[in-house]
């Protein structure tokens, strides 16, 4: 085999707390993450030449050691000798900088990849701890589905799956700064945070009305004060039907989760012709042993 073709699935958060800040600089949080049917598409292929060199359909995305997927593969040459180059081609279609992993995603479908192109036979678990030293998501978008993600991001639990839905995203034509949210938020006794424990129960209860009236995301609380449209467009997808509608990670797309095919693409096309959304996706959950769920 010469080359491989892998898929990186984006990620919500469909709950999102920090509990702590450490003395690392990182902070302890609890999240419920959730897959969605939205994927970046590798194409990776061995060269003569002994470089790894990255290409994309998009111009601005560095190709360099900037890039997830780069460190990906770097990394993996260091435990698995790859013994060729490599050429590695990202289709992008997750929104860049947008709170839904996108850059993890692709460095943990190379990992993927490489895993099978040159059949070094590593465990999920074994890339796993590969990959949480290129970044806090990339285990998860390893494991992928419904989970609870604690620690730095790298603790990880399966969960039930998350019920059935329809899920719009729409992400404005800002950037939002990770860092800079973190940087900012609050936490003391006043704070409210959201009650992951009452989400987990609604997830085994299968649910979707009791998770849904339950999910918050604390780092809206800094995001919504500094950009309002954000909040605008969380105002807007609940004028549409949605039973929620929440910031993903530290923003700035928010997602909105519908019980109903017509409320859902009454939304899409609205949103689409609205101005709000730079890029706006419907899709639904994903499941990666059960695809047709």
């Amino acid at each position: 085999m010469n080359s491989i073709t892998v898929k990186a699935y984006a990620k919500i958060n469909l709950g999102l707390d920090v509990l702590r800040k450490r003395p690392d600089g990182y902070h302890d949080v609890s999240m419920i993450m959730q897959t969605v049917n939205l994927y970046d598409t590798i194409n990776i292929k061995k060269t003569k030449f002994q470089s790894i060199t990255v290409g994309t359909n998009l111009y601005y995305l560095p190709t360099d050691r900037r890039n997830l997927a780069y460190k990906a593969a770097l990394l993996f040459d260091e435990i698995h000798p790859i013994r060729s180059g490599l050429n590695i081609f990202i289709n992008k279609r997750i929104p860049v900088a947008a709170g839904l992993a996108g850059g993890s995603a692709d460095a943990a479908a190379v990992l993927k990849g490489l895993n099978r192109l040159f059949q070094a036979d590593l465990s999920l678990d074994e890339l796993m701890k590969l990959g949480v030293k290129i970044g806090a998501d990339v285990p998860y978008c390893l494991l992928m589905g419904t989970a609870l993600s604690e620690g730095i991001g790298e603790i990880l639990k399966p969960l039930d799956p998350m019920p059935d839905c329809y899920i719009l995203l729409v992400k404005p034509e800002i950037s939002v700064s990770t860092k800079h949210v973190y940087e900012n938020l609050k936490l003391d006794n006043n704070t409210r945070h959201p009650d992951i424990p009452a989400m987990l129960n609604a997830l085994k209860e299968n649910d979707i009305y009791r998770l849904t009236s339950l999910m918050e995301n604390i780092l809206e609380s800094v995001t919504i004060k500094e950009y309002a449209v954000i909040g605008d467009i969380k105002e807007n997808m609940m004028d549409k039907k949605a039973l929620t509608a929440l910031m993903s990670g530290s923003g700035p797309t928010v997602f909105g989760i519908f019980d109903d095919q017509n409320k859902a693409e009454n939304a899409y096309r609205y949103f689409k012709s609205s101005g709000y959304g730079k890029q706006v996706v419907l899709t639904k959950p994903y499941f990666p042993n059960s695809a047709n769920r």
